[in-house]
C-alpha cells in the first residue's frame, strides 16, 4: 500500500507542473488579441516560469535540506496553486506575468525534489521517472486542449478559463498534507551538497536539459500560432497543440522502459531527437501539419523522461540525485526560457515562421552533439 501511495503522490503532484504554462500556450492568440500585446511580450508568459524554474532550482536543495523534501514539495504546490488562483483577479497583462513568475518559482521546488523523491523512495526503479513524466504531459494536455472550449463556454471569459485549473492545485494539496505528516525529513541527518559544478558529465547533462527545454517550450508556446499562420482555424490549432502534447504520454511511458531493457540510453536518446528534425523538416515542407506534430511529440515525449532518469542513474543517493537535478534544471531551464523568447522575437522580425522553424533545427543538432559527446 506504501508503494501505490507514493506513485499516486508523484503522480498527482507531478500533474499540476505544466498547467500554469500550457493553459497560457493555447490561448496565445486570444491573448495578444484581448491585451493587445506583442509576439515578443506573449512570449514572456512562457518564457517567465521557464526562467524561474531554472534560477530558483537551487533553492529547492537548500530548501529541503532545512523544511525536508515533502513539506518543500507543499510549499512549491501551494506557490503553484495561488499563482493559478490569482489569475481570476483580473485581465490584464500585469497580472498574467506577476503569476507566470510566482508559479514558475514552485514549479522550480518541484521539478529537482520529485526527483529526489523518485530516489528516495524507488531506489532500484529510475523508470518510475516515466510516472512522473506521463503525469505532467497528462496536466499538460489537459490544460492545453481544454483552455479554449472553457473560454468560449463561459462567454469568453478568459479570467475563468485561466484560473479554473486551481483545482488541480487544491486536489494536490488534500492528498500532500497528510503525507507531510507522516514523512518528516531531519535536516540534522541530511548531508550538505554542492551543485557538482565542476563534474564534465553533470555540465553535459545541463547543455542536454537546455537543449531539450528550449525546443520543448519554444514548441509548446507557438505550435497554434504556427498553425494558424498557416491558414489553420483556432479550433484546429488547439486541436494540434493537444495531439502533439497527448502523443508524448505513450512516448513517455514506453522509452524510458525500453531504455532500462536495452541499457542503450545514448542510443534512445539521438532517435528521438531525430524524431524532432524528422518533425521539423515537415514544418517547412508544403504537407499537412500533423504528421509533423506528431514527431515532434515523440521526440519531445522520450527526450524529457531521459533527462530526467540522466541524474537518478548516475547518482548513489536521493540528496546526491536532488543536487545533479537542481543543477542540470537551473542551466537548462535558464536555456529554454529564451527559447519561445528568441521564437518570438524571430517572428517578430521577419513577419513569418520558416526563419524561427530553421532555428529550432540548429537547436535539435546541437543537442545530438551534445548528446554523441
Amino acid at each position: 500500500m506504501k508503494k501505490t501511495f507514493y506513485v499516486l503522490a508523484l503522480s498527482i503532484a507531478a500533474l499540476n507542473l505544466r498547467p500554469i504554462i500550457t493553459s497560457v500556450a493555447s490561448m496565445m492568440g486570444i491573448i495578444k488579441s484581448e491585451l493587445g500585446i506583442s509576439a515578443l511580450t506573449a512570449s514572456l508568459l512562457t518564457t517567465l516560469p521557464v526562467l524561474c524554474m531554472g534560477l530558483f532550482a537551487p533553492a529547492a536543495t537548500a530548501l529541503s535540506q532545512r523544511l525536508g523534501m515533502e513539506r518543500t514539495l507543499v510549499i512549491s504546490l501551494l506557490l503553484i496553486t495561488v499563482a493559478t488562483a490569482l489569475r481570476s483577479a483580473g485581465q490584464s497583462v500585469t497580472i498574467l506575468l506577476v503569476t507566470a513568475l510566482s508559479g514558475g518559482i514552485g514549479i522550480s521546488f518541484a521539478g529537482p525534489l520529485l526527483s529526489s523523491y523518485i530516489k528516495k523512495y524507488f531506489p532500484g526503479s529510475p523508470g518510475i521517472v516515466s510516472i512522473y513524466s506521463v503525469s505532467m504531459t497528462i496536466g499538460a494536455a489537459l490544460a492545453s486542449g481544454l483552455t479554449i472550449p472553457i473560454y468560449h463556454q463561459s462567454q469568453n471569459n478568459l479570467t475563468l478559463a485561466l484560473s479554473c485549473w486551481t483545482v488541480l492545485g487544491i486536489l494536490a494539496l488534500i492528498f500532500w498534507l497528510p503525507l507531510i505528516r507522516q514523512k518528516q525529513s531531519s535536516s540534522s541527518s541530511m548531508q550538505r551538497l554542492r551543485l557538482p559544478l565542476s563534474n564534465k558529465k553533470a555540465i553535459r547533462f545541463t547543455l542536454f536539459f537546455g537543449f531539450m527545454a528550449s525546443m520543448f517550450y519554444s514548441l509548446t508556446a507557438w505550435i497554434s500560432p504556427i498553425a494558424l499562420s498557416f491558414g489553420y482555424s483556432t479550433q484546429d490549432a488547439s486541436i494540434l497543440l493537444t495531439l502533439f502534447t497527448l502523443i508524448q504520454v505513450p512516448a513517455a511511458l514506453l522509452i524510458p522502459n525500453l531504455v532500462n531493457r536495452s541499457g542503450k540510453l545514448k542510443l534512445w536518446l539521438v532517435l528521438c531527437s531525430i524524431s524532432e528534425l524528422v518533425g521539423l523538416a515537415l514544418l517547412l515542407s508544403p504537407v499537412p501539419m500533423l504528421p509533423a506534430v506528431l514527431f515532434l511529440g515523440m521526440g519531445a515525449g522520450g527526450l524529457f523522461p531521459l533527462a530526467l532518469m540522466l541524474p537518478i542513474v548516475e547518482t548513489r543517493t536521493a540528496e546526491e540525485a536532488g543536487t545533479w537535478s537542481a543543477m542540470s534544471q537551473m542551466g537548462g531551464y535558464i536555456m529554454g526560457a529564451f527559447g519561445p523568447l528568441v521564437i518570438g522575437g524571430i517572428f517578430d522580425l521577419s513577419g513569418h515562421f520558416n526563419a524561427s522553424i530553421i532555428a529550432m533545427l540548429v537547436i535539435v543538432v546541437l543537442m545530438i552533439s551534445v548528446q554523441l559527446s
